[in-house]
């Protein structure tokens, strides 16, 4: 079943500071998917209250070569006592542009914000 879609929207910012702070990170292909940041829009949650979305890039722009569909980074998620929690998944479309933002969580209630970025780590709940 498809994500639900939506009006396309930019960015919001927890989603734009996620995705920044994920691909801060050096890895091949990097420096074009922040390139992009500025054109991408929300174009489908995946569910109700979820806060992973799927994203769209709108305008021509520089494609990254991974060779992966799933950013090479590490993003944990920690709550404030440091426990682990999740971890946040960026996804691109064939390797080229960005194409989901995942919070894939391990609690016992879907979160229902994204996490926030403290003293660099990822941590929630925000």
């Amino acid at each position: 079943m498809a994500p639900p879609s939506v009006d396309p929207r930019p960015l919001n910012a927890g989603e734009r500071a996620v995705l920044q702070h994920v691909l801060s990170a050096e890895f091949v292909g990097a420096s074009q998917l922040r390139s992009q940041l500025d054109r991408t829009e929300v174009t489908a949650v995946w569910g109700p209250d979820s806060v992973s979305v799927d994203l769209q890039v709108r305008e021509t722009c520089q494609h990254a070569a991974l060779p992966t569909e799933l950013v090479p980074v590490d993003a944990h998620v920690h709550d404030p006592s440091g426990a682990y929690v999740g971890t946040i998944l960026v996804w691109t479309d064939q390797g080229a542009t960005l194409a989901a933002l995942e919070f894939a969580w391990i609690t016992d209630e879907m979160p229902t914000s994204l996490p926030a970025i403290v003293d660099g780590r990822l941590s929630w709940p925000a």
